[in-house]
């Protein structure tokens, strides 16, 4: 079962799990770069992918068709799937389609709000947290899915105090899951800090570091400002010093995430999960460059 390849990835003791990210397509030109990036990187080593989910089910249809597409590909793939705006019966109806799709592991998240509402509000039959998605799937299809959940190394934006960010990690795990997928970070400090926490709370699931080769300094800030991820001074600096060339900032990404994989396998990381944002080449130079 694919399930089992994924969670034997992440377990395996000799050699670090990789897995890649994608976001559904919204039209036919970025459906054929998604396609296109997961036909450069399949052959180098991919253990598992995952596709992400919009909030409110508004990339369902797109995630369904080309998760299937990269089912088909060979991908062992992670669906993302979101409280947001469902009952708990559309739940139940997803998870049974992503199984009939292929899909080998489902990401249970309780899910950001709808663009224009400020505040998570549960569907009237639905969950409030990711950790009652997590019993669902475990309940719905019994150890047909890798479960994941999703962690925050610099705390979750809404979290009261980090003791209450780790205290609902280990609800949602003791809810039933395989392993924890983090928020991308940039300090792999953060990251330490995380797991050592997790670990004093009973966590002993594996936790994938997220990371994401950055692109350029104006495409870090506004995708760490978005998931409120701080960006260290030093990299600033560093592609400050690029000026205005975003292929020599591009370059500085890759080596800053080469040097963070480097760091976490050493230290005990289970492996990388790498924030791609649909493109091959970043991804094919950190794979290149850890493997050199």
């Amino acid at each position: 079962m694919f399930r089992d390849r994924i969670i034997d990835a992440l377990r395996d003791p000799l050699r670090p799990a990789v897995s890649v990210e994608f976001f559904p397509p919204k039209d036919a030109g970025t459906a054929d770069t998604l396609l296109r990036t997961a036909r450069a990187l399949q052959p180098l080593g991919i253990d598992f992918a995952s596709i992400t989910y919009g909030a409110g089910g508004t990339s369902r249809d797109t995630t369904l068709s080309y998760g299937g597409a990269l089912v088909e590909m060979g991908f062992p793939l992670v669906g993302h799937l979101t409280c947001v705006g469902h009952s708990r019966d559309e739940l139940r109806a997803l998870i049974r389609q992503y199984d009939e799709a292929g899909f080998s592991g489902i990401l249970a998240l309780r899910g950001d709000p709808p663009k224009g509402q400020a505040v998570f509000t549960p569907h009237p039959d639905g969950f409030s947290h990711a950790e009652e998605l997590v019993g669902l799937i475990s309940g719905s299809l019994s150890k047909r899915f890798a479960v994941g959940v999703a962690g925050f190394p610099e705390m979750h934006p809404e979290a009261v105090d980090e003791q209450s960010d780790i205290r609902f990690l280990a609800q949602k795990v003791a809810a039933g899951a395989d392993f924890i997928t983090t928020q991308l970070f940039l300090d792999n400090a953060d990251y330490f800090r995380f797991v050592e926490l997790a670990r004093v709370a009973g966590v002993g699931v594996p936790i994938l570091p997220g990371i994401m080769p950055v692109l350029s300094l104006k495409q870090a800030r506004n995708f760490c400002g978005f998931c409120k991820a701080r960006i260290p001074e030093v990299l600033v600096s560093e592609l400050e010093a690029c000026g205005p060339d975003e292929e020599a900032q591009r370059k500085v990404g890759v080596i800053w995430a080469v040097n963070q994989i480097r760091e976490l396998i050493a230290r005990g990381a289970p492996g990388y999960h790498l924030y791609i944002l649909n493109r091959a080449e970043s991804a094919q130079e950190v794979l290149a460059a850890l493997r050199s």
